[in-house]
């Protein structure tokens, strides 16, 4: 999994320093996935992530859209995103190993 977000909407951005076309240094490129810096990227990033917790089987809590859970047989984990940060709880070893191991 990519850690960029994907955009969904078009997004022009300077010539980063250092990668400045010397023959055209007026020109701007059109991003493909978010940057660190953009506005757009803690949304893009978020949802991105969402998405493949879900493909896990996690569940996003209706009180907190920062809050994961996951029911699969007598297992449950909880997965907390905050910002940059990840606090994961399971009932067992097994099933928080096997989490980590997938992300």
């Amino acid at each position: 999994m990519c850690i960029h977000g994907t955009l969904t909407e078009t997004v022009y951005y300077s010539q980063p320093t250092g990668f400045v076309d010397s023959s055209r240094p007026n020109l701007v490129c059109r991003l493909n996935k978010s940057l660190y810096s953009l506005k757009q990227a803690p949304r893009a990033w978020y949802a991105r992530f969402a998405t493949f917790l879900q493909t896990l089987g996690f569940t996003e809590a209706k009180s907190n859209t920062s809050l994961f859970i996951y029911h699969h047989g007598g297992e449950t984990a909880y997965l907390l995103l905050y910002v940059d940060d990840i606090v994961l709880t399971a009932c067992s070893e097994s099933p928080l190993q096997r989490i980590i191991a997938t992300l």
